[in-house]
């Protein structure tokens, strides 16, 4: 049975968060150093410097002294953006932090290359070039369709719960390879922080009333899937206290819905299609865009 990374066979790059200065960055890293310390993993702090360009194709021609003063302010960026490492987990933290800053290179291209040797990225869901209203950025729209490892999505929201941390971890679960994988780090999530764990299981995107009339006992049926989907790791995690939410209609509505009471809400990246599929690409996305908590996408090479 896969799991996720542990200490001793984390990814070079541990977990890594991009940071460029804005107010969503800065909740990011918070999540971010305080999830690193929990995994027992490196943190790295990343900032890109993109290509300056006018428009989609012209490079723009600049000075050697804005190049300069461009990566002056990359410093300046991830400084601050180890400070608030430090003021999230401790000035001597028991892991190791680290940080990088790539040059003339697009964003997304560049933490999709860190992706391949990182246990799991973690974004902002909006930067400074964010649009106002925007539910979700340009950037991490894009790392939750590319990367090569898991994604997280911090929400810069006020959680709707007094106290989140001691909320459970929810988990969408569809008997997918990638909810598999979602399963595996709603687990070690749930474990490591010590709370519960909600396993939902939404049997389909929608509900053909004349098929319905034909089955009886959907959520008895619902709850035997559930249950045998997660056997296997409640002997393996038995410190977490499973709770199995059963729906039968509406998976990326009833997600959010257990996300309002939840830490952080984990799915996959897509599911299975048709009567059987649960998580479908679309509803991860949605469940990405639309939460206000922290978001992980189970993504896999």
């Amino acid at each position: 049975m896969s799991s996720t990374p542990s200490s001793s066979d984390s990814k070079q790059h541990g977990v890594v968060v991009g940071v460029d200065g804005s107010p969503a960055s800065r909740v990011a890293v918070d999540w971010a150093a305080r999830d690193a310390e929990l995994r027992d993993v490196p943190l790295t702090v990343v900032h890109v410097i993109p290509p300056a360009v006018v428009g989609a194709w012209t490079v723009l021609p600049v000075s050697s002294d804005f190049w300069v003063d461009r990566h002056r302010r990359a410093e300046q960026i991830v400084t601050e953006a180890l400070g608030w490492v430090s003021d999230a987990i401790s000035t001597s933290p028991r892991i190791p932090v680290r940080h990088k800053v790539v040059s003339d290179c697009a964003v997304v291209p560049a933490m999709v290359d860190l992706s391949k040797e990182t246990d799991l990225v973690v974004v902002g869901c909006r930067g400074l070039g964010g649009v106002e209203g925007l539910l979700l950025g340009s950037v991490s729209t894009a790392l939750v369709h590319q990367t090569h490892c898991p994604v997280a999505v911090i929400h810069d929201e006020d959680p709707l719960m007094p106290d989140p941390s001691h909320a459970p971890v929810a988990v969408g679960i569809d008997g997918s390879p990638a909810s598999e994988l979602a399963t595996a780090i709603a687990f070690d999530e749930a474990s490591r922080r010590g709370v519960d764990l909600v396993a939902v299981h939404v049997f389909s995107d929608h509900t053909d009333d004349f098929v319905e009339g034909y089955l009886d006992n959907l959520d008895e049926w619902g709850q035997e899937a559930l249950a045998e989907r997660l056997a296997g790791w409640t002997e393996r995690y038995p410190d977490v206290t499973v709770h199995r939410v059963v729906e039968k209609e509406r998976p990326a509505r009833r997600l959010l819905e257990q996300s309002e009471k939840s830490q952080l809400l984990v799915v996959g990246s897509h599911g299975r299609s048709g009567f059987t599929g649960l998580l479908l690409g679309s509803v991860s996305s949605a469940v990405a865009h639309r939460a206000r908590l922290p978001v992980i996408v189970a993504r896999q090479s």
